[in-house]
């Protein structure tokens, strides 16, 4: 994935699908301890990925 928007990727993967899988979450957390800090664009697309989880909209899922 491209470093630059490898996190907007994954967001974007999870609010398509309408989950947040634990593979999803662990290349998130990857990406953010890869690069040690996070964009503007980046944390604005985890902002909307936790505001639409709290929503009820995107579901955390344990397993697919």
């Amino acid at each position: 994935m491209e470093a630059k928007n490898a996190i907007r990727q994954l967001v974007e993967k999870a609010l398509f699908s309408r989950r947040l899988t634990p593979d999803i979450e662990n290349e998130i957390n990857y990406e953010l301890t890869r690069l040690g800090y996070i964009s503007d664009v980046d944390y604005e697309a985890l902002e909307l990925l936790m505001d639409e989880m709290d929503a009820g909209r995107i579901q955390l899922v344990s397993s697919y």
